[in-house]
């Protein structure tokens, strides 16, 4: 089996060991109103200016009423977001997900300095790292970082602090993921930031 067959099976194995139940349908027009709260984090239409907070704009469908749901169960941790999602319904995290999914990502840029590390983070991330047995990152999150609703979310565009942030929570188990910790316990600090920032500038 190689590189490419493990990280796709992962992929799959993830994938069918969703649950069943299908949520409420989202509605974007009340998601609309209820973002107003998380625009001063997020931005008006998610697109965050600030980069501690991650770009919501144009995620898959699906993926942040997940993550909603993980914040407000404790599954996921964050003293921001935990009080946030505590209040929600599940259409509430519905009908944000149906909002946030269905707006425009605004383009974001790597400096000239980092060109050449972004460059070393798209090898890993179309290619992966056979030392490792590290499949490409490209299996799950498709070759543009668009992402596979509902499981994988859109990584391409976002801030480069914040997904390096991510993937060091990953690598150090303070986040759980069946399918990151593995993978990021395996990246150096530097593949990390290498990585982040090429996806930062993926559109």
């Amino acid at each position: 089996m190689n590189h490419r067959t493990i990280g796709i099976g992962l992929c799959l194995v993830a994938s069918l060991a969703l649950p069943c139940h299908a949520g409420p349908q989202g509605d974007a027009a009340r998601g609309e109103a209820k973002a107003a709260v998380c625009a001063s984090c997020h931005g008006p239409g998610g697109n965050s200016v600030d980069p501690q907070f991650p770009i919501l704009a144009g995620q898959v469908p699906g993926y942040t009423a997940r993550q909603l749901a993980a914040f407000k169960s404790g599954a996921r941790s964050d003293p921001v977001m935990a009080p946030m999602a505590a209040a929600l319904s599940e259409q509430d995290m519905a009908d944000l997900d149906a909002y946030y999914s269905d707006q425009s990502q605004d383009a974001l840029f790597v400096s000239e300095d980092e060109v050449a590390m972004a460059k070393r983070g798209e090898r890993l991330y179309r290619g992966g790292y056979r030392p490792f047995q590290i499949a490409p990152c490209m299996g799950c999150h498709g070759p543009a970082g668009h992402g596979i609703p509902p499981r994988f979310p859109r990584v391409s565009g976002q801030y480069a602090g914040y997904l390096e942030k991510q993937l060091l929570e990953f690598k150090s188990g303070s986040r759980e993921s069946e399918v990151m910790n593995p993978i990021a316990f395996k990246l150096s600090h530097a593949q990390i930031r290498e990585l982040s920032l090429y996806l930062s500038a993926l559109h």
